[in-house]
This record gives structure tokens, C-alpha cells and sequence, in this order.
């Protein structure tokens, strides 16, 4: 493929990206491209540099050297905020969704937060009736559309994570990150999850830190594996499954199993 060609299809990069704290190296030099309309999955056992790795891209902590690329644009010093208003936005981080507010209500906050218009709380109720039509066909988009009067605080776990999406959904993501999207959940909602994980795919990339294996092998277009904030395989399932190196340091892990997923 064209070199022109190839750099127009890597949405991120990372170059040499590395954190240290305090002598202890937590990401280690990290290459990684993750290609347009992909869902790529970050993946690793406990303390492999994951969760960093995701802090790094999303601004929350600045790397002790390296460089992140988005769609060609270093943005490695950039503000958080500048950062999501690219369209790269993270979700699944901490709850991110307000709890005694209803399920509409959730969604047109989030609505208004890509108008621009978060604190603007004095406007009149009519101004937002605009936003009541896209809210509802986000929360069909989840699944949720029967549950949009329903206070959030009442809804179940899995339920919440689909309405976390759906709030994320609103603001237009071009690269959505999910930091382990089906954390904590029953058999039933993971399906459900990774299904609208699947969906909210469609037009969009996703980069994704998860745990379960089976979700991982179901709809992950490409695999990365850390250990100890180092690359140790990156590709399609099926080949870095058969990794030596990643069977050996999935080995007596509790969080996954490689061998089972299917």
C-alpha cells in the first residue's frame, strides 16, 4: 500500500510514548497505530501500563517523553479539553453520568455539552426541547429508549454503562476510548454491552482496554498486548492468541484466558 495512503488510515499514533514515575517505568517506549474504523483492543494483565497508557492519550498525565499523533496532528501537549474536541472523547473512566437525573435528562446534558452550552442552566426548559428528538434516538441507539423517564440512580449496572454510552455517543466521538466497558458485569449485560459496542462502532473508531477475552475475540478488528508498559504482540486475534509470549504472560492469571475465548 502507498506510504500517503497508509498514514491517512492511522487515526493515532503513538511514538516511543513512555511515563516514568519516580524511577519506575509504567509505559515503556510505546509504538502503536490504530487504524481508522477499527475496534482496537488494548489488552495485558494487572499493572502492564494499560490505564496509563490511556491517561497519556487522554491529557490526564503528560508522558515523560514521546509523541502522540492524531489524524497526522501532534497533540502530545495539548489540553485535555482541546483533545476532545477533536473527537477523541473516553468513556467507561468513572461514572460519567449525573444519578438523580432521569435518562433523557442525562443524555440532552450531554447534548448541550457538544453545543457548547453546558452551564447555560438559566436558559428557558423550551430552548432544549430541540435536543429531545436526538436524546431519544440515542437512547434507542442503546436500547434504553423504554427506561428515558426513569431516574438513573435507579437503573442497573449494565444499564448504566449503556447509558454512559450514549452520553458519550452525544458528543459526536470520531475515536471513542472505553476503559473496560464490561468491568463488573453479569453474563447478559456483557453480551448487551458488546453488542452496542459493536453498533456504536459503525462510522467510527474505537480504542478499548479490556479484560474479558471473549469480548476482545468477538468484535476486536486488532489486538495490542502490554506487559510491564512494553508491546509484546500487536494483530489480529487469531495470531497473537498463538503468541508464545502472551500465553506465558497470561499464564496463572486469573483476569483472562486466552486459550478459552472463542
Amino acid at each position: 500500500m502507498p506510504e500517503k495512503h497508509l498514514s491517512e488510515e492511522i487515526i493515532l499514533e503513538t511514538r516511543g510514548l513512555t511515563k516514568e514515575f519516580k524511577g519506575f517505568v509504567a509505559v515503556n517506549g510505546v509504538d502503536l497505530k490504530v487504524r481508522r474504523g477499527d475496534i482496537h483492543a488494548l489488552i495485558g494483565p494487572n499493572g502492564a501500563g494499560k490505564t496509563t497508557f490511556f491517561n497519556l492519550l487522554t491529557k490526564f498525565l503528560l508522558p515523560t517523553r514521546g509523541t502522540i499523533l492524531y489524524r497526522g496532528t501532534d497533540i502530545t501537549h495539548e489540553k485535555p479539553a482541546q483533545t476532545a474536541r477533536r473527537g477523541l472523547v473516553r468513556s467507561f473512566q468513572i461514572s460519567a453520568v449525573f444519578p438523580h437525573m432521569t435518562v433523557l435528562e442525562n443524555v440532552r446534558a450531554a447534548l448541550q455539552r457538544g453545543l457548547g452550552t453546558t452551564f447555560h442552566f438559566w436558559k428557558p426548559e423550551s430552548s432544549l426541547y430541540g435536543l429531545h428528538d436526538r436524546a431519544r434516538q440515542l437512547l434507542a441507539q442503546v436500547g434504553l429508549q423504554d427506561f428515558a423517564d426513569e431516574l438513573t440512580v435507579n437503573l442497573p449496572y449494565g444499564r448504566k454503562r449503556a447509558l454512559e454510552l450514549a452520553t458519550t455517543l452525544a458528543l459526536e466521538p470520531e475515536l471513542m476510548l472505553l476503559d473496560e466497558p464490561t468491568q463488573g458485569m453479569g453474563h447478559e449485560d456483557v453480551s448487551r454491552v458488546t453488542q452496542l459496542i459493536k453498533k456504536a462502532s459503525e462510522g467510527r473508531t474505537i480504542l478499548m482496554v479490556e479484560h474479558n477475552m471473549n469480548v476482545v475475540s468477538s468484535i476486536a478488528d486488532r489486538i495490542t498486548v502490554l506487559q510491564r508498559g512494553t508491546i509484546i504482540a500487536d494483530g489480529p486475534y487469531a495470531e497473537v492468541s498463538k503468541n508464545p509470549q502472551v500465553i506465558e504472560a497470561y499464564m496463572g492469571s486469573a483476569d483472562t484466558e486466552l486459550q478459552g475465548a472463542h
